[in-house]
C-alpha cells in the first residue's frame, strides 16, 4: 500500500474516526495490561460507517499515536493509513459482514480460554454469565491464523453466540460497541478459569447449568443496568 492511495478523512467524519481510533487504542492497550495478550499478539477493530479501524500488524499498542490510525473498507481494501493491517483482519471482516450488528471486535490470546480450546469442544455452561454470550460458547476447529478457512470456522462458531473460542489459538468477542466486546472477552476468560479450576479437583464433575436456568438469565439480562448503559453485567 503506498502512500498516494491512503485516504484520510475529514470533517465531522475525522472526528468520530479520531475519538474511535483513540478508543481502539486504549482497549487495545488494557488487553495488554490484563493479561490477555503478550507482545503484539491479539488485534482489536471497530466499525465507524462503512470503514474498520483496526490495529497494524506487528506494532506494539504502546506505541501508536493518532498519526498511526490504520483502516479497511468493508472489501478489505487499505483506505486510512500507511501501517499493515493485522494479519487477522479476514477474521474481523467477517464479523461485520455477516447480520451480527457488530461495531466492535476483540480478538486476544487470554491463557485460560486458550487451554480450554485444548481440552473441549465447547466451554460448559459454568456460570450464569453464559447467557451474556449467547449460550454454551463453541471453539471454533483450528486454523492457521490470518486464513479464510479460520474465518469461516469462527463465524461458524459464532452462529447464534457474541464470542467464541479458537482451537489452540485464543477468543473472538464482539459487541455494540469496544466495552462491550472487551467485556465479553474478559467474562469469557473469567469462564475459563473458573472451569479449569473446578475440573481440577480429584474425584468430581463441577455442577452445570440447564437450558432452562440459561433461558432465564437471558431473560433478566434484557432489563439490566441503566437504559444508555450497553456492557453486560451480573
Amino acid at each position: 500500500m503506498t502512500r498516494s492511495r491512503v485516504g484520510r478523512v475529514g470533517g465531522a467524519a475525522g472526528e468520530r474516526a479520531a475519538t474511535a481510533w483513540e478508543e481502539l487504542v486504549a482497549t487495545a492497550r488494557r488487553t495488554v495490561a490484563d493479561g490477555l495478550v503478550v507482545g503484539t499478539s491479539g488485534n482489536v477493530s471497530v466499525r465507524v460507517g462503512d470503514t474498520v479501524l483496526v490495529t497494524p500488524s506487528g506494532v506494539p499498542y504502546d506505541r501508536l499515536a493518532p498519526d498511526d490510525m490504520t483502516g479497511v473498507d468493508l472489501d478489505g481494501r487499505q483506505v486510512l493509513g500507511t501501517l499493515v493491517p493485522t494479519s487477522e483482519l479476514p477474521m474481523h471482516l467477517a464479523v461485520y459482514r455477516a447480520d451480527t450488528g457488530a461495531r466492535a471486535v476483540v480478538h486476544t490470546h487470554a491463557v485460560h480460554a486458550t487451554a480450554v480450546s485444548l481440552l473441549v469442544p465447547e466451554l460448559p455452561p459454568v456460570h450464569y454469565m453464559t447467557a451474556a454470550l449467547g449460550g454454551p460458547v463453541r471453539v471454533a476447529p483450528y486454523a492457521a491464523y490470518g486464513s479464510d478457512e479460520l474465518a469461516r470456522a469462527m463465524l461458524d462458531a459464532l452462529t447464534g453466540r457474541t464470542g467464541c473460542l479458537l482451537q489452540n489459538h485464543g477468543t473472538v468477542t464482539y459487541g455494540t460497541s469496544l466495552d462491550q466486546a472487551y467485556d465479553r472477552t474478559a467474562q469469557l476468560e473469567w469462564m475459563c478459569r473458573l472451569w479449569l479450576t473446578a475440573s481440577s479437583v480429584p474425584g468430581r464433575s463441577p455442577s452445570l447449568l440447564t437450558e432452562t436456568q440459561l433461558a432465564e438469565v437471558t431473560e433478566r439480562l434484557r432489563g439490566y443496568g441503566q437504559r444508555t448503559d450497553e456492557r453486560d453485567g451480573s
